[in-house]
């Protein structure tokens, strides 16, 4: 068996105008944004740039080549493809694909598109898991499962054509070429990895439903609440909101990049061999991306009656507190009423005076302190329609 490269990639929406930003950055280290120059060098630099193209094709990308040998496409809709020649170290190619990837090139792109919208904390914090994509040839069945015992990796099935063999795992693909060319099998990977993450994407997404939708539900079922814990609760169901509603946007994005791959990919003649395995998976994945907009909608409405039921119950307990305050306010205002409407002469000022009116002060303060902690321990119950889970 003779192991010939390595693959490994990522994707995430991405436009033209982004591979513009990237292809600066990479020439020149130049940004249209107010970005510090010397951190823009220093990770231009930290990147080994030997070569760099930027060309025209189906889908425009840019052509990265590193002083290790690593080669980089980066194209318009985003997916970003890594790849080196197989050295004598397996394991050592692919850790300096990931290395390169986690440590050099993600650091890089985070700074120049670190203006504008934030990226929730939710999807920040997702570490990536990458599919490793090694093209062999000549290999027998018994070698392959022997690279999946060396990494600890589990095969899930097989794929056997006449012109390549498939054994896909869970981080490992290993594609035996019999007859296909590398650049069909580079064009082969780089469609799968892009499938592979459009697919990660909206499990990610649907996990994320699942959590939302539990942390609202579980305080929503706790039936009431005392008015100090409304103001937390509903900063945190903002905080959903905003996550709820970036989320919503990015999903209505992805058709777009789905239908465009879908046309390029039924076109390209070198993924006609590939046909067993590509073949409808991006009409698949175009119903899953139906379905995942229907229950983000359904979400983004069970987040929206949480936020506004917790709006009113906010404004029912401020109403509370403000009258309570009303009351203290007029009972002070009535008794200096009374005492000016009751004597026949202009108050003098007296020590025994002012000792009495912070007394009185100070009886106002407490009163209207003991009013406020009873609004703040005040029950108020939690209303509102109850929705189905998706199960």
């Amino acid at each position: 068996m003779e192991i010939k490269r390595v693959h490994v990639g990522g994707w995430f929406q991405r436009t033209r105008l982004h591979l513009g930003e990237i292809y600066d950055f990479l020439r020149e280290a130049d940004s249209p944004l107010d970005l510090d120059k010397n951190k823009m060098i220093e990770l231009r630099d930290a990147l080994s740039i030997s070569e760099l193209t930027l060309t025209v094709d189906v889908l425009e990308y840019v052509l990265l080549v590193t002083q290790e040998g690593i080669t980089v496409r980066i194209y318009e809709d985003g997916l970003i493809v890594l790849a080196t020649e197989h050295s004598n170290d397996l394991r050592a190619d692919i850790d300096s694909l990931t290395d390169y990837y986690e440590n050099k090139l993600s650091p890089a792109f985070g700074y120049i598109f670190s203006l504008g919208a934030p990226v929730p904390k939710e999807l920040a914090n997702i570490k990536t898991v990458y599919p490793y994509f090694v093209s062999v040839s000549d290999a027998a069945v018994e070698e392959t499962t022997q690279l999946f015992t060396e990494f600890e990796q589990e095969q899930y099935f097989t794929i056997n054509h006449k012109e390549f063999d498939i054994y896909r795992g869970d981080k490992l693909y290993i594609i035996n070429q019999n007859g296909v060319t590398d650049e069909q099998v580079q064009r082969f990977i780089e469609e799968q990895i892009f499938l592979r993450e459009f697919r990660g994407q909206m499990h990610r997404y649907l996990n994320l439903h699942r959590i939302i939708w539990e942390k609202v539900a579980v305080v929503k079922e706790r039936g009431s609440m005392t008015g100090n814990e409304i103001g937390p609760f509903k900063g945190k169901i903002e905080q959903y909101k905003k996550t709820v509603d970036f989320i919503g946007v990015r999903i209505d994005q992805m058709g777009t990049y789905l239908h465009t791959r879908e046309s390029i990919a039924n076109k390209d003649t070198r993924l006609a061999v590939f046909e067993q395995v590509l073949g409808y998976k991006h009409e698949t994945l175009d119903d899953t991306l139906e379905y995942m907009k229907d229950i983000w909608a359904l979400t983004q409405k069970y987040v929206d009656s949480a936020n506004k039921l917790f709006a009113d119950l906010q404004a029912k307990s401020t109403g509370s507190s403000v009258k309570n305050l009303t009351v203290v306010t007029s009972m002070g205002v009535g008794a200096t009423l009374i005492g000016l409407f009751t004597t026949d002469s202009v108050p003098d000022f007296t020590i025994f005076g002012v000792f009495y009116f912070l007394i009185l002060a100070g009886v106002g303060y407490s009163v209207s302190r003991i009013m406020k902690w009873q609004a703040s321990r005040k029950s108020y119950k939690i209303g509102g329609v109850e929705l189905a889970k998706d199960i």
